[in-house]
């Protein structure tokens, strides 16, 4: 009879634990050598400088073996619009377009991740942060150190069309010279950061939008083309494209990527691995 009651008393203490609000579970976090734990309280934190997380923010536990980098994984699920999260504020803004409201302009301090507005049809765009002054010649130029780069740092994206052949070529590369004319171009003005050249060349009748994102350890960017900070065309459209189309701009990364590690590089769904400065 007493060993019935002592296991009936250690049941109703499992049950109390488990009905516990989440509050009381645990500190959850990870150690510098990657481990994760779940302590009952700080005192038992099981190394020195830990991350505190919240238990959704538990990253995967061999990353590398993942198809793609986690943290482009969660970048790109917040920007999905499919996203649930997203759909709330899209469905506000249908409903406020629908009652005869203006729609939210607002900006959020700090936050790159609110759209600006698009730009009015009728406004015209500068294809740059400002006039770099480029002859036909030293487009030209550009456009043949992004091709011949492809020898040495092979960084290009091929869209094939169903026989085979090569139907749209997007090609980038890394160029000393013009990435220091064109951060000095802004005169202490623009953001510093690393300069990438882009070509996009079609064969035939095709689109082309410049839907990169970079990634490289916890660092992950997409440039906006809307902001002429990070993104410039030099010659050339997006969109649809004739046959024998090229389209050549520039990129602005964050300086905290390094260009002489590997960096992944996607391009829709396709993706290279790539060192610019081997």
């Amino acid at each position: 009879m007493l060993r019935s009651r002592a296991v009936q008393r250690l049941l109703l203490v499992s049950a109390s634990a488990l009905c516990a609000p989440s509050a009381s579970a645990g500190i959850t976090g990870v150690c510098p050598d990657g481990s994760i734990f779940i302590a009952p309280r700080e005192a038992l934190i099981p190394c020195a400088r830990a991350k505190i997380i919240e238990p959704e923010e538990v990253p995967p536990m061999r990353p590398e073996y993942l198809p793609r980098p986690y943290s482009w994984q969660v970048y790109n699920e917040g920007k999905n619009p499919n996203n649930a999260y997203n759909l709330v504020d899209q469905a506000r803004e249908v409903r406020r377009l629908r009652d005869g409201q203006l729609p939210e302009t607002a900006e959020a301090e700090g936050d790159d991740d609110v759209a600006a507005p698009p730009p009015r049809a009728t406004r015209r765009q500068r294809k740059g942060p400002v006039d770099l002054g480029l002859t036909d010649g030293e487009l030209r130029d550009l456009f043949y150190i992004v091709e011949l780069n492809q020898d040495r740092v092979p960084a290009s994206f091929e869209r094939d069309s169903a026989a085979g052949d090569d139907v749209l070529i997007v090609s980038l590369a890394w160029s000393e010279s013009f990435e220091s004319r064109l951060l000095g171009a802004w005169q202490g003005h623009g953001p510093e950061g690393r300069v990438l050249l882009f070509s996009a060349v079609a064969r035939r009748p095709e689109s082309f939008y410049a839907n990169f994102t970079f990634s490289q350890g916890h660092l992950t960017f997409q440039p906006k083309a809307d902001d002429r900070r990070q993104f410039g065309l030099l010659q050339g459209r997006l969109g649809a494209l004739g046959a024998n189309s090229v389209v050549l701009g520039y990129l602005v990364l964050p300086d905290r990527f390094d260009l002489g590690a590997p960096l992944d590089v996607y391009w829709n769904d396709r993706r290279i691995d790539v060192i610019f400065q081997p």
